[in-house]
């Protein structure tokens, strides 16, 4: 997990991409909110959003 990480930070390094990192992060956090928002107490929170 960690090697994916760091060389996922090398390419966007060398490519000067740094605009992808709030993209990655905004879709790691949809995806959260999907995996744990329909298994949990605040499912009724999300429904409006989905």
């Amino acid at each position: 997990m960690w090697a994916l990480l760091k060389e996922f930070l090398v390419f966007l390094r060398q490519e000067k991409k740094w605009w992808l990192v709030p993209l990655v992060v905004l879709l790691l956090g949809v995806g959260a909110l999907l995996i744990f928002g329909t298994s949990s107490g605040i499912a009724w929170a999300l429904y409006p959003f989905m």
